[in-house]
């Protein structure tokens, strides 16, 4: 499985204005309702919020996956230079963002998503180079050309 089937270079937003974590959710829940019409931004974000409930999705190394079951498999990839506290396991503020919905009968196809996504972002220069990156079109192929070695 490759990110780039279930992620829209129209889902890429290059500076989240968000300051908080149900900022930042709402914007990429918006992001993927825009890039995903079937998709409406309210229940995503729901489905995002009741998630996070559970437990935090920021996985550390400032790295957010989140993620919930709602629809087929789309993604969409958000980052936040100044950093926002989004309750990580590691307690240092998120700057990376991917969030991720995927069909509520596919336990599969959402962990192996999940798991995609979580091994490129674990490498720091993949990381430190989708910060430094000047917009979405870059960010997108970045990820591209990362999950095509992977």
């Amino acid at each position: 499985m490759k990110i780039t089937e279930f992620l829209s270079p129209q889902a890429v937003i290059p500076e989240l204005k968000g300051q908080n974590k149900s900022d930042v959710l709402r914007e990429l829940s918006e992001s993927l309702a825009g890039a995903y019409p079937p998709l409406n931004a309210g229940r995503v974000f729901e489905v995002l919020v009741e998630r996070e409930k559970l437990n935090t999705t920021g996985i550390g190394e400032g790295v957010a996956i989140p993620h919930g079951k709602l629809a087929t498999l789309y993604g969409a990839v958000g980052v936040s230079h100044a950093g926002v506290d989004f309750n990580s396991i590691d307690r240092k503020p998120t700057q990376l963002f991917f969030a991720l919905v995927a069909p509520e009968n596919s336990a599969g196809i959402h962990l192996k998503a999940l798991a995609r996504i979580s091994r490129l972002f674990r490498n720091p220069d993949f990381r430190e180079a989708i910060l430094k990156a000047p917009d979405a079109a870059r960010i997108y192929a970045l990820i591209s050309e990362e999950d095509a070695r992977a």
